[in-house]
């Protein structure tokens, strides 16, 4: 199959799954084609699912990573306060990289919003249905505290592994409670891949859905992180990850 035929072939599949979701006229063009197998994607209950569907949508989601272009973590340069830390401006999911964190929900199940533009969202897409299926299992229907991380593998993402953690949902005035559990947030994943024996690590907002005010999370995420790398560790490049579009100028006042 071409990705043509794939994108049609996996459409035809979960329609087909979910007949509820059934398209009055199927979209003839790649990028309308491409938002109703998201929507789908994003909408579909973490259930069992055929090893044909896996093959074909592996291979789709990793010709379409190879066609955005994959970044090599490595390659990014350093910044000058320490040569381990690294700022860099682009999509999360396109970066190989051992690890890279989602700002995930309390049930870890990924952004059920179709094509909404969430962190979650996007990682769980570009990661295929098993990353829900993964979190499903791991989680048995129990919710993750805020300030916890857990790992799963990143499946059809170019990073192996992807660190989840919940971050506190800010109701009103900041509170220094609020706080630590962000710290936490960052920290926990630290441990995790150091426990897992990761080397880099790229880190996305934090307060990706949280209302945690992105200034205040950006300094809180960069001082626990260089705190972290004060110890002996195995970890030897951070990421931190801003989407295009958004403002650097938070991070480059952290990191010059």
């Amino acid at each position: 199959m071409n990705q043509k035929q794939r994108r049609v072939w996996l459409i035809r599949a979960l329609l087909e799954e979910m007949p509820q979701y059934q398209y009055p006229v199927f979209p003839y063009t790649p990028d309308r084609q491409w938002r109703l197998l998201r929507s789908l994607m994003n909408v579909r209950p973490p259930m069992p699912v055929t090893e044909k569907f896996l093959q074909v949508q592996d291979a789709f989601l990793r010709e379409m990573a190879e066609e955005k272009g994959i970044v090599e973590a490595e390659s990014l340069p350093p910044c000058a306060k320490d040569s381990r830390l690294v700022l860099w401006q682009g999509d999360i999911t396109a970066l190989r990289c051992d690890a890279i964190v989602n700002a995930a929900s309390s049930r870890l199940l990924g952004c059920f919003q179709p094509c909404h533009d969430c962190i979650d969202n996007i990682i769980h897409t570009m990661s295929g249905v098993q990353l829900r299926l993964a979190c499903h299992e791991l989680m048995q229907d129990r919710e993750e505290p805020a300030g916890r991380a857990e790992i799963t593998p990143g499946f059809n993402l170019p990073a192996r592994y992807v660190l989840h953690t919940v971050a506190p949902v800010i109701e009103g005035d900041i509170t220094a409670e609020a706080e630590a559990l962000l710290a936490s947030c960052c920290r926990s994943c630290l441990e995790l891949a150091e426990n897992n024996d990761l080397h880099s690590i790229a880190f996305c907002s934090l307060s990706d859905g949280s209302r945690f005010p992105q200034d205040r999370a950006a300094e809180i995420t960069f001082r626990t992180a260089a705190a972290f790398l004060q110890k002996e560790t195995c970890i030897r490049r951070v990421i931190f990850t801003v989407p295009k579009g958004s403002s650097l100028a938070v991070w480059q006042d952290l990191l010059a």
